[in-house]
């Protein structure tokens, strides 16, 4: 089981109905129990995460988790990440892990919201655009990267609940920390021209995105997620219906053999094992659109205030946000260190970021690298040196292309999206 990387002693409970032990002190959410993992989580999962199929998986008994699992490392090509629930599969990735400036596909997060698919064969595989257009069509894989020009881009995607854990009084939800994040390579085609060749309509407002996998109650009848974007942002660039990852073919927990890649928007709209696209005319109404779901106040709110449903609005554009990946928090280093980390902000680009060693005293700025292109997160690095032995942190805050920088503390809302407050590291100088 992942621990919590905690100095001060933790109170954990664990809940009956999905297993999950939390620490209510770090408000984090560690390993889910082995105990009931085959009845709380199907085969089709179960073979996603090791890896392959499972030939005598009827004779495994109940209870029992395949030995390739018992480790710390639970997911088959994934390294490192910290498992928070596994019906669905959900994990992030430790900070010092995302230091790679193109995050590897075995760092890359994994955030579902239904059981995959049993069947992900990519030659077989299609993807239809119907709706409001003037040629519905069925395109295979093959399809796509005949008619349309592939690209290859890195783009980050990052899920509207990163941070979730921080919020006090709790919100509902995965307790992710800071790793529901990353910027890998795809390649694919552009979702824009796609829908041009299908031909978008005057009156489409909307588009609207549904996906192979199944909903947790195993009711065929019922969606896990079917969410949609306007038609303004699907037709810009970076938008990409992809079927490779990092040069390699996507990975069955991201989404293979099809997904949608939408940088700077909460992830949730870059639906996975993708095969429908429908273009609306009105806002989309799918599973996980409607109500309080990837919705924040419209307004600021008190934490723990009551906001009622109406004065939800749907969250777009991503905040922006810092993350240092070196050292590791908790780390011992010497008298002098490279500090160095990401940072990105929706559909903006970072102007500047700093970084503090004296609690916000006093601001250091950092060497900032351009994104490689549009829609992935920029790179920094900064050379600090220390004037005495000590405990330090190292806080750091992005500003970006609209003036707008990271907060000290929270806009709290009620289901804890769009944390994007100052990423802070504890250092040890010796």
């Amino acid at each position: 089981m992942a621990e919590i990387d905690q100095k001060t002693d933790t109170h954990s409970v664990t809940t009956e109905e999905t297993g999950i032990t939390r620490s209510e002190d770090a408000g984090q959410v560690q390993s889910p129990s082995r105990r009931g993992f085959l009845t709380r989580t199907g085969l089709a999962t179960v073979a996603a995460m090791v890896g392959t199929s499972i030939p005598f998986s009827k004779n495994l008994p109940i209870g029992f988790v395949p030995a390739a699992m018992a480790g710390e490392n639970v997911l088959a090509g994934k390294d490192g990440l910290t498992l928070l629930n596994d019906r669905p599969v959900n994990a992030e990735t430790p900070p010092h892990l995302l230091d790679d400036a193109i995050t590897p596909t075995n760092r890359h997060f994994v955030r579902n919201n239904g059981i995959p698919p049993e069947e992900m064969d990519a030659e077989s595989w299609t993807l239809t655009i119907d709706g409001f257009v003037d040629k519905p069509m069925t395109l295979t894989i093959a399809d796509l990267k005949e008619k349309f020009e592939v690209v290859t881009k890195a783009l980050t995607l990052e899920c509207g609940g990163n941070g979730r854990s921080a919020f006090e009084p709790p919100a509902k939800g995965n307790q992710w920390t800071l790793g529901a994040i990353a910027c890998s390579e795809w390649t694919g085609v552009r979702l824009k021209e796609v829908l041009e060749a299908a031909g978008v309509q005057s009156n489409v407002v909307y588009t609207a995105h549904y996906s192979a996998d199944s909903h947790l109650s195993g009711d065929p009848a019922k969606l896990p997620i079917s969410r949609g974007m306007p038609i303004s942002k699907a037709m810009t660039d970076e938008i990409l219906i992809a079927f490779e990852m990092n040069g390699a073919e996507l990975h069955p927990l991201n989404g293979a053999p099809l997904r949608l890649v939408v940088p700077g928007w909460p992830a949730s709209t870059a639906q996975k094992w993708l095969n429908r696209i429908e273009l609306r005319d009105v806002v989309h109404d799918g599973p996980k659109m409607t109500g309080k779901a990837y919705r924040v106040p419209n307004r600021p709110v008190a934490p723990g205030e009551k906001v009622e449903t109406e004065d939800f609005v749907i969250i777009e554009r991503m905040p922006v946000k810092s993350l240092v990946t070196f050292p590791a928090n908790g780390a011992e280093v010497g008298m002098e260190t490279e500090v160095r980390g990401h940072a990105w902000s929706g559909d903006r680009t970072v102007e500047k970021l700093e970084i503090s060693t004296d609690f916000g005293t006093t601001w250091q700025t950092a060497e900032l690298d351009a994104p490689v292109n549009s829609g992935a997160w920029h790179n920094w690095r900064a050379n600090v040196k220390f004037d005495q032995a000590g405990y330090y942190e190292v806080w750091a805050r992005a500003t970006d292309s609209n003036g707008e920088a990271q907060p000290f503390a929270i806009n709290w809302n009620p289901k804890g999206y769009l944390n994007n407050t100052m990423h802070r590291v504890g250092l040890r100088v010796s």
